[in-house]
């Protein structure tokens, strides 16, 4: 017998999720993968014409065995252009014991969401527990849920934010002094700025690096989130060498994150890669031994971070009775 599917849109998901519960999917997810109850394949890379298509998928087993695979697209100028979102698509979500679809979850939501919950926990261990002051590098879609999920991992008072387009910064920096109780202001020098932060966020899409040693004080502790496609860069090469690196996903950040660039620039070696989150999570690796040390997490954004996202939600939908129920064949 064919069983329904669950439909879940945007607002379905916003209802049933907090930024705490995408930390805690995040978390879950690198857990599962160091214990052998996660996996996740490379992601498909799709060219489109003034965009991409990426197409990622994962294995999760949290007590009932899930898989997903997301396909997002990725149009830049979409806004200006089209009158559409950055970022659209779906993720399928599959009991992976006996094939059956299960759900169909808007993506955008969860793209958001454990983007910045992967951030905050890779803050969580790395930053400095003290850290007051963060400065945001790209004030598009991914700046408030940052700002949100860091400010339940730190003491962050004032918020720093810098785009090319100077409106976008002023629009983001409005939203936050209204949501949050903490100072932000619009930077109008990302170096005299990024100079002043304890945490730097770059959420761009940037082809050439945006930050270099210069920008950095010691033991800032940075977040490459910006660079997933191979032709996108943020963090300049002597800066990822002068750092502590840890990556998200080890092989997918050789393949397409500013860990490719600044080894194929020869300034670092695979070998000097400190660690990929999940063993930082799980104490298998050391987390910041000192204040001083610049660490940088070259986050590229794994499916572990979906599937994981995606069960919670599917989980908390079926016991709330949310979303619509479709039907995509009939036995």
């Amino acid at each position: 017998m064919t069983l329904p599917i669950r439909l879940l849109s945007q607002g379905d998901i916003a209802k049933l999720m907090r930024p705490s519960d995408y930390l805690e999917a995040v978390e879950a997810g690198f857990r599962a993968a160091k214990a052998g109850r996660a996996d996740s394949p490379p992601p498909m890379h799709i060219h489109g014409r003034g965009g991409a298509f990426h197409a990622k998928g994962a294995s999760y087993d949290n007590g009932r065995a899930y898989a997903a695979l997301k396909l997002n697209g990725n149009f830049p100028g979409n806004p200006q252009t089209n009158g559409l979102p950055t970022i659209q698509g779906a993720i399928l979500l599959a009991d992976a014991a006996n094939g059956s679809l299960l759900a169909i979850l808007d993506s955008a939501e969860v793209t958001l969401q454990r983007t910045a919950a992967a951030t905050a926990l890779a803050a969580h261990h790395l930053a400095r527990p003290d850290s007051s002051t963060v400065c945001l590098v790209g004030c598009g879609g991914q700046a408030l849920p940052h700002l949100t999920a860091l400010l339940g991992v730190l003491p962050l008072q004032r918020c720093l934010a810098f785009d090319l387009d100077p409106g976008k910064a002023g629009a983001f920096a409005s939203e936050a002094l209204e949501a949050f109780d903490i100072d932000c202001d619009v930077a109008g020098d990302l170096h005299q700025a990024a100079l002043l932060a304890d945490v730097i966020v770059t959420v761009t899409s940037a082809r050439a690096p945006v930050l270099g040693v210069e920008e950095v004080k010691p033991g800032t502790f940075i977040a490459a989130v910006g660079t997933d496609s191979p032709d996108k860069n943020e963090i300049a090469p002597a800066l990822m060498a002068a750092s502590i690196v840890v990556v998200d996903v080890l092989d997918q950040c050789l393949a397409m994150g500013d860990l490719r660039h600044a080894i194929a620039a020869g300034a670092m070696t695979e070998a000097e890669v400190h660690a990929d989150l999940g063993d930082v999570v799980v104490g298998k690796a050391r987390g910041r031994d000192r204040d001083d040390q610049t660490i940088v997490f070259d986050s590229t954004g794994t499916a572990l971070e979906d599937v994981a996202s995606a069960a919670l939600i599917y989980e908390r939908a079926v016991e709330a009775g949310a979303g619509t129920e479709i039907m995509l064949a009939q036995s």
